[in-house]
């Protein structure tokens, strides 16, 4: 297949390996952020083609990790309210919080129906008009400008009994964040790919020229990353400081500008909770207020208490890079993803649930 299978040759992969080795000469952190890149990582065994000189380290980079037990304490309230129809994907569904998962709610008689598209819950509101239904907004830049096209679609129908809760995040901020706590060195970012093809580069500037520290826009096969550490390992002997793009046939710098368009007319960004990583400033987006009548948020009581992670999970260091999987002393036996504990070990592209699937094999 076109654009895969020539970023997949085995042989080509142990060159750039060896190049690496070669050009590496001081021991380097590099942060992937994006959780298809830690899962690419795994399954291709790219670490092993890596000199000890390199350390990989995953971010907060699967948008099912980052959601706080607060959103999905409310995502409950919502979807256990008598006459909604609480639509989410699927990856959701089992991530718990402190009264349970919307997997258990749906056990119990809610109406939670998984979606592959916001656009199948605003077909549900069509269909079914004597019932309110809430779409669980959950991503990064990747996804919400898909939400943002279909609430346009919804204002312009009139179709007012679909709502959206959203808890999108954004990930310029989340990366400033970790770099300005000082937590952990951060020698490198290897950048999302998807994100990053709507966003462009401008918004990761920061990094570069207030923090010194080299990224890369990487695509996802194993060709792809191995070029990426690549460029990041030339930029960090050079004692350079750039935003460069490696996954040029898909990302722009100037990102895509229709999909920045949607996202400006319907949301706005605000102060926002990240599971691990705490309130970040306007890492958020919320509806705009003159689109508030499709909010779920504005329609619906919330409780005020604040919901508690569970305390012996540790995903929180995990999304910070402080902790590895394998030393967190519930892995592989309580935490196991038939038995999570926390989204990482839930979602697919969490990075628990990589280790899982792929460590032992590496």
């Amino acid at each position: 297949m076109k654009y895969i299978e020539e970023f997949r040759d085995a042989k080509l992969a142990q060159a750039l390996g060896a190049q690496i080795s070669m050009l590496s000469k001081r021991p380097l952190s590099l942060m992937e952020v994006c959780g298809s890149h830690t899962v690419s990582i795994f399954r291709h065994g790219i670490r092993n083609l890596l000199p000890k000189t390199i350390r990989l380290l995953s971010g907060p980079g699967c948008p099912v990790c980052v959601t706080a037990a607060r959103d999905i304490d409310r995502a409950l309230v919502l979807a256990r309210t008598p006459g909604v129809v609480f639509s989410t994907f699927g990856d959701m569904m089992r991530v718990p919080g402190s009264s349970g998962s919307l997997q258990e709610a749906r056990a119990q008689g809610a109406d939670v129906r998984i979606v592959y598209s916001p656009l199948d819950a605003l077909n549900f509101a069509s269909r079914e008009p004597e019932k309110k239904i809430v779409f669980f907004g959950v991503g990064f830049e990747t996804t919400s400008p898909l939400i943002a096209a279909t609430l346009k679609k919804a204002i312009y129908s009139g179709i007012k009994n679909f709502t959206v809760f959203s808890v999108h995040k954004l990930i310029p901020p989340a990366l400033k964040a970790l770099v300005s706590s000082q937590e952990i060195e951060i020698d490198g970012f290897i950048l999302p790919g998807h994100v990053s093809a709507i966003i462009g580069t401008g918004p990761y500037e920061f990094l570069a020229r207030e923090n010194h520290i080299p990224a890369v826009v990487s695509g996802f096969e194993p060709l792809d990353i191995l070029q990426s550490i690549w460029m990041l390992v030339a930029q960090a002997e050079r004692d350079e400081a750039k935003v460069e793009i490696q996954y040029k046939r898909v990302v722009s710098a100037e990102g895509n500008r229709r999909a920045l368009q949607w996202l400006g007319e319907i949301f706005e960004p605000v102060d926002d909770c990240w599971r691990g990583l705490g309130s970040i400033p306007q890492s958020g987006l919320k509806l705009r207020q003159e689109w508030r009548e499709w909010d779920a948020e504005g329609s619906f009581d919330f409780p005020t208490e604040s919901a508690k992670d569970d305390p012996r999970c540790q995903c929180g260091k995990v999304l910070r890079g402080t902790l590895l999987p394998p030393e967190c002393p519930l892995f592989s036996k309580i935490c196991t993803p038939e038995n999570p504990l926390g989204p990482c070990m839930v979602s697919s592209e969490g990075t628990c649930s990589a280790y899982f699937r792929y460590h032992s094999r590496a």
